[in-house]
């Protein structure tokens, strides 16, 4: 580890720290309706989508309406997509003719995975998905899937800051406001700012280019022998690049144009487009902790909330960065070790414009937030410096989180924490004017035993059935850690993936697809209804026996209850995968 390196790190959060207040004022004033100095043009649209659609936007929904909405909507967006996928040989927008997306369980995968804001990619996409498919069917799916999430997490801020009301707002003007006033305006603006660092963004075909020295590939037939072809030029991709890679950021989806994702020049060329990029992942989550605050008449708690974020996030990106800056143990007393040294720890499935301290920020990011994007391939990281964004998901990815989503998860623990701080003086559990009972705690509990048990489910009939090892290319402990990688990310909602696990197949895009949508859904209407209850409660004034929500012993309790839960939860499983492989490989031994 360096100094320039913490220099970085430090200033990427006092950045996040920067952008907080404003973020959050601005979205408190968006969802409460109060005037903007983007509505004079941003209200004449507003209002006649509502018109063409027959949305009445004073008409407010109880929690239950809410969610059938937000399912509807979900479910024909979903369908939409996948026709899409299948129909892309005879859509526009095609320059390199890509037939339709096949086989049906990858476009099933898909589609579930953009409809969740998970992202997950289990093709190549500059060599699968066409133009029109690209911005019509997956960016759009960036836009509305994030703004689902922003407006999920509203409503559940007014569950808390409304009283003996029965309602929790209207889901549609909360997605077209999400839509039109917090994510294409600063997406317009990101993409230019990408643009001006060297983002590809057009329309052409790709290119062709003539190789200087003629390349032997060899590949493997049907029947097993082996075939030597010389290969004289190469395609060069490109597209609408930057437009994609604003939104992948900035809604938290974290879907590349490129196979290579935020790795590939193309998407992000310079250490600056890197910082942009880092920087548009968790603005809009750390914004909502002020909104939280604002909202509910109670900054300080919104602030106690932004503080625990900080310290998981930096408690993360300390041991990647320590763990990455180490290097591979077997590789001492070798010219690897010194060349490893050299270059500041371990390169491998690294960028060298990046470097270890912002490949190990950027993975830390974006597990943080359910985003999932990647500037270095995590497959090659350390054992433990992989386990830290597979530990990010596992703890919900409440660390400034992906838009919305980072910010229920987190008052989902918060009313865990209130309740366990409740039981500690014997009383009924209050959170900002609110008694916390049966039926809150046993929605939370919900919440949080669904996510482990599609994860550990899966992942357990994968390790010992032919139809998932077969799939895996690394044995050992590796192994199991991509395929308990893969069904995390599915089920947080994030996207990315350890390599070397084969999961464009059957089982697994249609597993990992079914996990994605129980990781989405399952956990969104406990979630809401919650906040329904909450809404329906009288305010009850602070007495004595209150356990205040502000104060820095409750940040270090919100803290504990977080790490307590995940660690009950997965240390099992995390110690047959990456702590025992970091033991063995301490041994002296790999696979």
């Amino acid at each position: 580890m360096t100094v320039n390196g913490w220099i970085q790190i430090l200033v990427f959060l006092g950045l996040i720290f920067l952008v907080t207040k404003p973020m959050g004022v601005f979205m408190a004033r968006v969802f409460s309706r109060e005037k903007t100095f983007m509505d004079p043009v941003l209200r004449p649209i507003e209002r006649l989508l509502y018109r063409v659609t027959g949305v009445d936007e004073n008409h407010e929904m109880r929690w239950t309406e809410y969610a059938v909405s937000m399912l509807l909507f979900s479910v024909v967006s979903m369908l939409v997509l996948y026709l899409m996928q299948r129909l892309q040989g005879f859509l526009p927008f095609n320059p390199q003719k890509f037939g339709a997306v096949t086989p049906e369980h990858l476009a099933f995968n898909t589609a579930a995975s953009f409809t969740t804001n998970t992202n997950w990619q289990a093709y190549a996409g500059e060599a699968t998905m066409s133009y029109f498919t690209q911005m019509a069917g997956l960016a759009y799916h960036n836009f509305v899937s994030a703004a689902t999430g922003i407006a999920l997490a509203i409503a559940f801020i007014r569950g808390i800051a409304r009283r003996q009301m029965q309602t929790i707002g209207n889901f549609w003007v909360d997605l077209v406001r999400s839509c039109l006033w917090v994510l294409l305006p600063f997406c317009v603006v990101g993409a230019l700012l990408l643009v001006s660092q060297g983002v590809v963004q057009n329309l052409r075909p790709y290119d062709k280019a003539t190789l200087v020295q003629p390349q032997q590939v060899q590949t493997t037939g049907a029947d097993g022998k082996t075939v030597t072809t010389t290969v004289t030029e190469q395609t060069i991709a490109q597209g609408p690049v930057a437009s994609q890679e604003i939104i992948k950021e900035f809604g938290t989806n974290g879907g590349g144009f490129f196979n290579a994702n935020s790795a590939h020049p193309f998407e992000n060329p310079t250490p600056l487009s890197n910082l942009i990029e880092l920087f548009a992942i968790f603005t809009i989550g750390a914004g909502l902790t002020y909104t939280l605050g604002r909202m509910t008449g109670s900054q300080r708690h919104g602030w106690a909330v932004w503080t625990a974020m900080a310290i998981l996030f930096l408690a993360g990106v300390t041991v990647a960065y320590w763990a990455e800056a180490g290097g591979n143990p077997l590789l001492a007393n070798t010219n690897q070790r010194v060349t490893a040294l050299q270059s500041g720890g371990n390169m491998e499935g690294k960028e060298v414009r990046f470097g270890i301290a912002n490949s190990a920020l950027f993975a830390t990011v974006t597990t943080d937030a359910s985003c999932g994007a990647i500037n270095g391939w995590h497959d090659s990281f350390t054992p433990l410096g992989g386990m830290v964004p597979l530990v990010n998901i596992m703890l919900s990815e409440v660390i400034f989180g992906g838009v919305g989503a980072g910010m229920y998860g987190m008052l989902i623990y918060v009313v865990l924490a209130v309740f366990i701080a409740g039981l500690m003086v014997g009383r009924t559990p209050e959170y900002l004017g609110k008694k916390i009972e049966a039926y809150d705690v046993k929605m939370a509990m919900l919440v949080v035993l669904v996510f482990p048990l599609v994860i550990l489910v899966f992942t357990a009939l994968s390790s010992v059935n032919g139809f998932g090892t077969s799939s895996i290319l690394n044995p050992g402990p590796h192994g199991l850690s991509e395929i308990l990688y893969a069904f995390t990310s599915g089920a947080g909602n994030n996207g990315s993936a350890f390599g070397g696990l084969t999961v464009n197949t059957p089982w697994y895009d249609t597993t990992i697809g079914l996990t994605m949508l129980a990781g989405r859904f399952l956990m969104i209407i406990p979630m809401l209804a919650i906040a329904g209850n909450l809404a329906q409660k009288k305010y009850v004034p602070p007495s004595l026996g209150t356990f205040p929500v502000t104060t820095p012993l409750f940040t270090v309790l919100l803290i504990g209850v977080i790490l307590i839960v995940g660690a009950l939860t997965f240390f099992p499983a995390l110690s047959l995968g990456p702590i025992l492989e970091h033991l063995l490989l301490a041994a002296g031994r790999t696979f």
